[in-house]
């Protein structure tokens, strides 16, 4: 017989609808009870304002290792977000941790090992989401996800910019205590009655006829403000940053096939 029964039993388990909504719920209360128990500085507000008073469509992104958090701390009341979720097992619990917030999803592509099918279900989630975009909505990206590498932008989030019209905002965030797990992205889980910084970026726009070397340098742009006020509310709360990912393989990966 081949393969661990223990991790096939986990994975039945994780696959069941159930338990995928137990946990999802024990998440979501968490997330709020870290809200509501940390003391929040705010940083940048002014890049954010003028769109949401505005009311024009946004791309909001994020790193994929602080996208649990930012769920709970995107002010709903002025801009409802919806989130590229991935066709998965964690795709399944997190749409679920979303919806505990009141915020949209949009299914992207899967594992599928048919590349016709996970091609037009990235291109049913593209055409989705410039249309919530187009309808005056926050669309949230991760633009590191869902592989990596950690911290470097890849090509979909400013695909979606020139398609749109719409700005590019960044939001990032740390706290004085978290747990930050070993995986790719450095999945940081923040922990209870904390000090918590979150800030906003300047928007990075695209022109709806930008070149190949005008979407790269938005990618370039997007790309360092994220880094930077990241490791800078890092440095501040923790005294130490997580670092991003190997350059060479992210400037690899901006140059395939577009995804969304």
């Amino acid at each position: 017989m081949g393969g661990d029964p223990i991790q096939t039993m986990l994975k039945a388990l994780v696959s069941h609808n159930l338990v995928q909504t137990l946990f999802a719920g024990l998440l979501a209360g968490y997330m709020s009870f870290v809200k509501a128990t940390t003391r929040w500085e705010v940083q940048g507000l002014e890049h954010a304002k003028p769109i949401w008073n505005s009311c024009d469509g946004v791309i909001g992104c994020v790193w994929h290792g602080r996208i649990l958090m930012t769920i709970a701390v995107w002010p709903r009341n002025v801009q409802p977000p919806a989130i590229l979720v991935s066709h998965s097992r964690e795709g399944d619990v997190m749409t679920k941790v979303a919806r505990h917030h009141k915020a949209g999803v949009v299914r992207g592509s899967s594992r599928d090992k048919v590349k016709k099918n996970r091609d037009k279900r990235g291109l049913s989630a593209f055409r989705e989401m410039t249309r919530r975009v187009e309808d005056g909505g926050c669309m949230m990206l991760t633009p590191d996800g869902p592989r990596g590498p950690r911290m470097r932008v890849g090509p979909g989030a400013i695909r979606l910019a020139r398609a749109t019209g719409a700005p590019l905002v960044a939001l990032t965030w740390s706290v004085s205590h978290a747990m930050i797990f070993k995986s790719w992205d450095r999945f940081m889980l923040p922990l209870p009655f904390s000090k918590g910084l979150i800030i906003w970026t300047a928007p990075v726009h695209v022109a709806r006829d930008a070149d190949g070397d005008m979407l790269e340098t938005a990618r370039a742009t997007l790309e360092a403000r994220m880094i930077r006020a990241s490791m800078q509310a890092d440095r501040i709360l923790r005294g130490e940053a997580v670092e991003p990912g190997p350059l060479a393989h992210a400037q690899a990966r901006s140059q395939g096939e577009p995804s969304a």
